[in-house]
């Protein structure tokens, strides 16, 4: 994979040899007039450094062995020009050898750590572009209407993607020939369901990588895809199973955004801590972050498993009778101390609801976690009272608030509103869409009051079930009194 160019960074290939000759002579020769003037300053001696600028660039740009060379031509003009006999390259006073050995050594160390650097940086735009192109296509094998058609745009990619006239991705098993190669696609259980045919020009450090990363990860997208036809086929007789195609769009997306970013950034951590140079300090520092990206993508996997449940209509309620400030304490307790402050007020007529309690934690826990966010740091209200037949909970924030056009939107799932900024506000945009779920599969609904910059008030209204009494035998129940 070709990483993407991008001004004021390494790039994948080096410019011309011959400019880089230019370059670095031009360089030796203006620090070599440069020391000159400086002579009047300080020791001609310490003034060595004045060639490293020509080093870093010509090692960073055209590679370790142009950086050396440039280290060599320094320490010859240096000892030619500057250091007594001049005019010779001879050094009458042995202190002056001294200087001249460290200066080539630190010269040959810089062009080696700028190689090193441009080495790590190019594998890292290597990287990028990997996880760029899966993602391209993950949109484009499972987020069209069927992988037939969709497989020659994902071969287009990957041709773009690796430099190529032509690639064709074919379902099936396909054979190559003189001018080029098949690679087989498979699935989890191991057999070919298609072939990816690439020329044979294609370089061996491209092969190489195509069949360590790209070659699997296509093969489990394809048969994903094919997996996706065959359930939309069988869903054109059962609503069901519209709706499992529905949690599969919804899974494709978190996967090709929101999950991508912690796995990214946990594998990134995992193979730095591998590396023998790292410091005690550092270390633990790689390791708070792979818990915590570990945690987040922990938060984000309960919460499409959530809306998966919703959307298939498995969601259904345990109903029994529970306090509502129990549960909205338990919501607030189970956030982490960092989250902020919660206010809770409960009016003293508010009687038990019928409904599940687990259901209800779940959506008071996102609509809380929702609230803090936008919050700012300041404290979020929770006040529970009574309104005639329904019990009402109203969760107020003091964020920037919600406008009309956002108000219809902010209840469906992945949607994230922007900021003043234009940039969408961070987390994964399924809270809300999976507190209304949850309670409106117990009989509740949940709408926004929200004007911008005044902050937003979301109200859960549930409804209030009379209690019935245990009656004896031979006589119907009757409600108890509230």
């Amino acid at each position: 994979m070709l990483p993407v160019e991008r001004p004021g960074t390494l790039r994948a290939t080096r410019p011309d040899v011959l400019l880089g000759i230019v370059v670095a002579l031009a360089g030796v020769a203006a620090a070599t007039a440069a020391i000159y003037p400086l002579k009047s300053l300080a020791p001609v001696v310490s003034l060595s450094v004045v060639y490293l600028p020509a080093v870093v660039l010509v090692s960073g740009v055209w590679g370790l062995w142009m950086g050396l060379a440039t280290s060599l031509t320094s320490a010859a003009a240096f000892n030619f020009f500057h250091l007594p006999p001049l005019g010779r390259f001879t050094i009458s006073d042995s202190r002056n050898w001294v200087a001249l050995a460290a200066f080539t050594l630190v010269a040959v160390a810089v062009s080696t750590i700028a190689e090193l650097a441009r080495s790590r940086a190019l594998e890292a735009d290597r990287r990028r572009a990997e996880a760029d192109l899966a993602a391209a296509l993950a949109r484009e094998l499972l987020g069209g209407s069927e992988t037939a058609g969709a497989l020659a745009t994902a071969a287009r990619r990957v041709a773009a993607a690796l430099g190529l006239s032509s690639v064709s991705i074919e379902l099936g098993a396909a054979r190559g020939d003189e001018r080029r190669w098949e690679f087989a696609l498979s699935g989890a259980d191991g057999a070919q369901i298609a072939t990816l045919v690439v020329p044979r020009s294609l370089p061996p450090e491209a092969r190489e990588r195509l069949e360590s990363y790209l070659v699997p990860a296509l093969g489990a997208l394809v048969a994903i895809a094919l997996r996706r036809d065959a359930l939309q086929a069988e869903a054109v007789e059962t609503a069901a199973l519209r709706r499992s195609d529905d949690v599969k769009t919804a899974v494709l997306r978190a996967v090709s955004h929101d999950l991508r970013t912690p796995v990214t950034a946990i594998v990134a951590a995992g193979h730095a801590l591998g590396s023998d140079s790292l410091s005690a300090a550092e270390r633990t520092e790689l390791s708070a972050a792979v818990v915590q990206e570990g945690e987040q993508l922990a938060a984000l996997v309960d919460k499409l498993l959530d809306l998966s449940r919703l959307q298939a209509g498995r969601a259904e309620p345990r109903q029994d009778w529970i306090s509502l400030e129990d549960v909205v304490l338990a919501a607030r307790d189970g956030l982490p101390e960092s989250a902020g402050q919660v206010r809770l007020a409960v009016d003293a007529e508010v009687p038990p609801v019928r409904a599940d309690a687990a259901h209800l934690e779940r959506a008071f826990a996102n609509l809380l976690e929702n609230a803090l966010r936008y919050s700012g740091g300041l404290p979020v209200s929770v006040h529970i009272r009574r309104n005639g037949a329904r019990a009402v909970v109203r969760v107020v924030d003091q964020g920037p608030g919600i406008g009309p056009a956002e108000r219809a939107r902010i209840f469906e799932p992945f949607y994230r509103g922007p900021v003043l900024s234009g940039e969408p506000w961070p987390g994964s945009g399924l809270g809300l869409a999976i507190a209304k779920g949850f309670v409106e599969a117990n009989g509740g609904t949940l709408s926004v009051d929200s004007l911008p910059g005044q902050g937003s008030s979301f109200v859960v209204s549930l409804p209030i079930e009379q209690p019935v009494a245990p009656a004896p035998e031979g006589r119907p129940a009757a409600p108890l009194p509230t």
